[in-house]
């Protein structure tokens, strides 16, 4: 790497920047153009305090989340008996911290299924220190969502801050958005960047639609909200791709769009309720749209039909491709699953398919998903 020193700084600015250079010297004006913040907009900080204008107003409503086991009974030594079966004694008791966000004046927290998953025990700590147990009130492993609830004594009736969730159906590409989280134990550490990309399919789930961002996400991130320059929540930041563990500048939220969806359903039963169709499906090829006689490899395509299921008395058959389902295009293969299971079951559907290469319209009643579906 070449190696600058000041001179070589000087001589660099005089032969290229020249006059100008030297206007400023003489004139004490910068060459700040005249409307110099004539980018900044409702989604961009640059030459605002928006940032932390919204850290201000959104940070008090963030919560550390730590989750615990019983201790566990191992067997020790009896020094009495060396070879004997041994003495009960106390075990480590694993623990877990991530991060979440009050979303009501109830006290209502957001925050991912994996923090809380197979706890105990679930506290919550406030922004200023205050702890407090937590009641699970529900969790959704294929989002990997969970929902709790602050668990406050008689009497106490002091105002919780809470956040606004936003639209992340509006979210887009290159907007600037807020991570906020407890990283490594670290409490309420603010992260900024962009959105990089929308609606990522990891494969872990038929539900993934991740935004993706740059902002900086990493272990204890987990649950804390993703927030855009108006301060509403349109993020759970949720993971990361990394192959050491650390932030690659490549992380992960769930759409807070998502989350909405299903809290009610939390709320009530305490685990999400689903539409089911009854079929396997497979994603469109060229090679396969080029087989049935397809111009293009749109839509998704059936291989199998459930026995007894809402498909088959609907009509649907192997081989067929659905192209529409209840008037909307399928663009992307992953978006069936979601549809589907966004559908309340009960309703009557209309899907419009291609069958032999000819246009059909079927009618289907939507199911409830089993656990044993899902």
């Amino acid at each position: 790497m070449m190696k600058l020193n000041w001179k070589t700084i000087t001589l660099a600015s005089l032969l290229f920047v020249g006059v100008p250079m030297l206007s400023i010297m003489g004139s004490g004006h910068s060459l700040q153009p005249e409307n110099a913040y004539a980018l900044s907009t409702d989604t961009s900080p640059v030459g605002t305090n928006r940032i932390t204008e919204v850290v201000k107003k959104q940070d008090k409503a963030v919560v550390g989340v730590h989750s615990s086991v019983k201790m566990e009974r191992t067997r020790g030594m009896d020094p009495r008996n060396p070879f004997g079966p041994g003495v009960p004694s106390p075990g480590p008791a694993p623990q877990g911290s991530g991060s979440g966000f009050i979303i009501d004046k109830e006290g209502h927290v957001l925050t991912n299924n994996h923090v809380v998953d197979g706890a105990d025990q679930v506290k919550i700590q406030l922004h200023d220190g205050k702890e407090y147990e937590a009641e699970v009130i529900g969790k959704d492993p294929a989002t990997d969502i969970a929902l709790l609830k602050i668990v406050r004594k008689e009497g106490d009736t002091s105002p919780l801050p809470h956040m606004k969730l936003g639209d992340s159906k509006n979210l887009e590409v290159g907007e600037w958005v807020i991570a906020i989280g407890n990283p490594f134990g670290l409490n309420h550490t603010v992260t900024t960047g962009i959105v990089s990309a929308k609606g990522r399919n990891l494969g872990s789930g038929p539900y993934d639609a991740f935004i993706q961002t740059d902002a900086s996400i990493n272990p204890g991130n987990s649950g804390g909200p993703l927030l855009n320059m108006n301060g509403d929540v349109i993020g759970i930041n949720t993971m990361i791709l990394s192959g050491n563990g650390g932030n690659v500048g490549i992380g992960f939220a769930i759409p807070i769009n998502m989350a909405k969806s299903i809290v009610a359903d939390l709320k009530k039963d305490g685990k999400v309720t689903r539409g089911w169709l009854g079929v396997t499906i497979q994603k469109m090829t060229e090679e396969l749209a080029s087989s049935f006689g397809l111009s293009e490899p749109k839509g998704v395509l059936i291989n199998g039909v459930l026995p007894k299921g809402p498909a088959e008395r609907g009509g649907l058959k192997r081989g067929d491709v659905i192209v529409k389902y209840d008037g909307q295009d399928l663009v992307d293969f992953s978006a069936l699953p979601k549809m589907v299971g966004t559908t309340a079951p009960g309703k009557t559907v209309t899907l419009d398919i291609l069958r032999d290469g000819k246009p059909v319209s079927v009618e289907v009643t939507i199911e409830k998903m089993q656990e044993s579906q899902a």
